[in-house]
């Protein structure tokens, strides 16, 4: 089979950005370089997935001007959100990086989410494959998208093991992970923490404020709750201020309302971290057996029980980091991410 040389990337908005798709993007730009494969990276505007008038024209631009023989990858932000004329009359043979459906967000009004359902839809008929992270995003392409199991590719992320070791702080802190929109359930979690406010504990949420709205109503919340002395929002913080986290944290909590996957979960896993979350999306398939307690969407009262248990139940909290730590030991480094990928960019170039 003939070895693809060259390949495109393209990602809208800055590729450093602090979240679990940009990560996987960045890794992925990264290892398939150092696989020996030269991909470009194709910048497109930060207004995506819903993107102005002048983002969609200098898209287009930049897609049209990647060579009929140089596959590229076009993140879900993107590819679902791109005007199909476009992307029809492009030269290069696509491949589509789906993190979640554009649809799957919360807090759509029910015509935004279906003219994202139609537009990715239609978009995704356009691919020569479609890579995913989870088998649950693989299936739900399948069953609601109509692509065919044959067009896609699960290339699960890679994770890093802990870089120090653990210096767990008192009284207990609970980290969440995930940026502020409501998708990511931080107004769960926070009253949550109101319904345990007697026990011990201390709780960090990092994460940027994407949704400004939505981070005024956290903040509000916040001190509604009487929990501005005992939970920070930290907002986006360095890579190095995160692991520190990790290493401090005695469990890891998001209450989310969906997950095509969730690198933060096996960032929790690696640090050997009990996880409190939501039986929702791909998460059951994340979450190893055994390392967390799963728990209804939305139902605060729940997901402080089982915040609670693990606080208080010295036994259990064990077992969980165990199984945790034994499920982060096995996960595969990002170059066996990036071989997932060069192997469909392979496949691709050779026309099967």
């Amino acid at each position: 089979m003939r070895r693809c040389k060259t390949a495109a990337l393209a990602v809208p908005g800055d590729l450093a950005t602090l979240t679990g798709g940009y990560r996987y993007d960045r890794r992925l730009l990264e290892e398939l370089r150092a696989l020996g494969r030269d991909v470009t990276h194709v910048a497109l505007g930060d207004s995506f997935p819903r993107p102005s008038p002048a983002d969609m024209l200098d898209a287009g631009k930049r897609l049209a001007a990647v060579s009929a023989d140089c596959p590229v990858i076009i993140d879900g932000l993107a590819m679902g959100a791109m005007d199909h004329s476009v992307l029809a009359k492009l030269s290069a043979p696509i491949v589509a990086l789906v993190h979640h459906p554009l649809a799957q967000e919360s807090g759509l009004d029910a015509a935004l989410r279906a003219r994202l359902l139609r537009s990715e839809r239609d978009n995704l008929a356009l691919a020569a494959h479609v890579i995913v992270t989870s088998t649950h995003t693989a299936a739900l392409l399948t069953s609601d998208y109509g692509v065919a199991p044959a067009r896609i590719t699960v290339a699960r992320p890679g994770s890093d093991g802990p870089k120090a070791p653990a210096a767990p702080a008192d009284p207990p802190l609970i980290l969440s992970v995930g940026i502020q929109i409501p998708r990511k359930g931080h107004d769960v979690l926070l009253r949550a923490l109101a319904n345990i406010a007697d026990d011990a504990w201390q709780a960090i949420i990092v994460g940027s404020a994407r949704d400004a709205a939505h981070a005024e109503l956290l903040g509000n919340l916040l001190t509604r709750l009487g929990l501005s002395r005992r939970v920070r929002l930290a907002g986006e913080v360095t890579p190095e201020e995160l692991a520190q986290l990790y290493g401090q944290a005695t469990l890891f909590a998001l209450a989310t309302r969906y997950e095509g996957y969730g690198i933060v979960f096996d960032e929790a896993m690696t640090h050997g971290l009990p996880i409190v979350s939501c039986a929702v999306g791909a998460v059951p398939l994340t979450v190893a057996p055994g390392a967390g307690q799963l728990v209804p969407p939305d139902d605060p009262r729940a997901f402080a029980a089982a915040l609670a248990r693990v606080l208080k139940d010295a036994g259990a909290r064990s077992a969980m980091a165990a199984a945790a730590a034994a499920a982060g030991s096995e996960l595969p480094g990002w170059d066996g991410t990036a071989g997932v990928v060069a192997a469909v960019l392979d496949r691709v170039v050779a026309g099967v």
